[in-house]
């Protein structure tokens, strides 16, 4: 165990001695003596009752002594409380900076977190996809494909459009035919009507 200091050693008897209560009874014995000095009557009785308030007031002045001890102990217990009081004080709002940079630090790594989870589903979605260049590539051969079929529709009308024409021009053809035909057929009936007039003469004329 360690050694006690002076402060502690004398702490400890001023607290068993007490706080000066006893201080009033002391001077009431110093004027009692004093009062038995003044009225003694023999020199060996007076210097009795001298040596008697001599040792009253050395008491005295050591219970002031002591007094002044305890007063001065406590000023400096005040101070170090005091300087304890300061150190709680800054500690105290160190650590209300710790807890906001600790808030701070905190949604920081939610955002970082919840972006990492953006990022993620977002990588997903684009691993699902086909990358640009396959992408390109598919919309280039899809352009040259409707570009082929584009050309084909193009000749497809074409020849559409001369059948149509040919078709109407057979249907033309057709129709001349028809009426060709048909006049032929009234043609044999005239020539026979003519024939007939000719051959049978009008009467009176002979």
């Amino acid at each position: 165990m360690g050694t006690a200091t002076d402060d502690e050693i004398i702490r400890k008897r001023l607290l068993i001695d007490g706080d000066g209560a006893g201080d009033d009874r002391r001077i009431n014995l110093l004027v009692k003596s004093f009062l038995k000095w003044c009225g003694s009557g023999s020199q060996e009785e007076g210097h009795s009752q001298y040596q008697r308030m001599l040792s009253t007031l050395w008491q005295c002045e050591f219970s002031m002594g002591k007094t002044l001890l305890v007063y001065n102990m406590n000023l400096k217990e005040m101070e170090n409380y005091e300087k304890i009081y300061k150190e709680i004080e800054c500690n105290i709002a160190g650590a209300h900076e710790k807890i906001a940079e600790c808030k701070k630090q905190i949604l920081q790594a939610k955002q970082i977190r919840k972006n990492r989870q953006e990022y993620d589903a977002l990588a997903k979605v684009i691993e699902q996809h086909p990358d640009r260049h396959e992408t390109l590539k598919k919309l280039e051969s899809l352009g040259t494909e409707l570009e082929h079929l584009s050309h084909i529709k193009e000749s497809v009308e074409d020849k559409l459009e001369l059948r149509r024409k040919q078709f109407h021009a057979l249907l033309s053809n057709i129709q001349e035919l028809q009426q060709t035909l048909e006049n032929d057929e009234k043609f044999p009936e005239v020539e026979a009507h003519r024939t007939s007039v000719e051959a049978d003469p009008k009467p009176g004329t002979s």
